[in-house]
């Protein structure tokens, strides 16, 4: 099971925590606009390389699929104390798409690579559909909806036979205004973990696992001065 640490700073144990759990294949971070997403995200692709090596002398990489102008637009804050020149930067891909075509393309190859990552991390997920273009291409008024769905189940084929292989993790995020059960509509098939951040009303954040609720410990953070701050992780109320 991805714990929330996850988020924030690795450490052996958690590892080993989350890498024996196959259910964990695809990950949902969902949260309202300017929360850091994008950098928990970054965070994330961290930690999930800074493992030992596999045992075959090649240590895990990450693949980051974003859009290009919106990560220059707001770059990541990443913890403080972090070495920015670590090698460990260099096994992060970046991978720049401007719509969900990108996307399919990247994952219906996906069982041809000779490698697999130990993550692929997808920011913004659902900015790559945009709502005119999908209506049209399927003449339906729900055709964004149409078009998130079947790159969802394109990407869960992809991550349940890279599985057989080897441990991959993908990582979506996505933005709510509000009220998440929209959002959770088009996703909760294809999802088993949902983690959430809302606001505290003091300028901080609180993310937490919603789905499943095992883990219901709640991860207070913030942004300040270009950082990333975890403030605190706290026992929650499960739900």
């Amino acid at each position: 099971m991805v714990v929330v640490e996850m988020f924030f700073a690795a450490n052996s144990s958690m590892h080993s925590s989350t890498s024996n759990h196959h259910s964990d294949t695809i990950i949902l971070l969902s949260g309202p606009p300017s929360c850091g997403k994008t950098s928990l995200l970054f965070q994330f692709a961290l930690n999930s390389i800074s493992t030992e090596d596999d045992g075959m002398g090649s240590r895990p990489s990450v693949v980051f699929i974003c859009c290009r102008r919106r990560l220059e637009s707001r770059p990541p804050c990443l913890l403080k104390g972090i070495d920015r020149s670590s090698g460990a930067f260099h096994r992060i891909q970046m991978k720049y798409v401007d719509d969900d075509e990108g996307i399919k393309k990247y994952f219906a190859a996906f069982h041809l690579h000779d490698t697999l990552p130990a993550a692929v991390i997808i920011d913004d997920f659902g900015d790559f559909f945009d709502e005119r273009n999908c209506q049209q291409r399927y003449g339906n008024a729900r055709g964004r909806d149409m078009a998130m769905v079947r790159v969802l189940a394109l990407c869960q084929s992809a991550m349940l036979h890279a599985n057989k292989k080897a441990h991959c993790k993908l990582l979506l995020s996505d933005m709510h205004l509000g009220d998440s059960s929209r959002l959770l509509y088009i996703y909760k098939r294809w999802v088993s973990s949902l983690f959430t951040i809302q606001g505290d009303g003091s300028g901080s954040f609180l993310l937490k696992n919603s789905i499943p609720v095992e883990d219901c410990r709640v991860a207070k953070y913030s942004i300040a001065l270009q950082y990333l701050v975890l403030n605190g992780i706290t026992e929650g109320a499960g739900s």
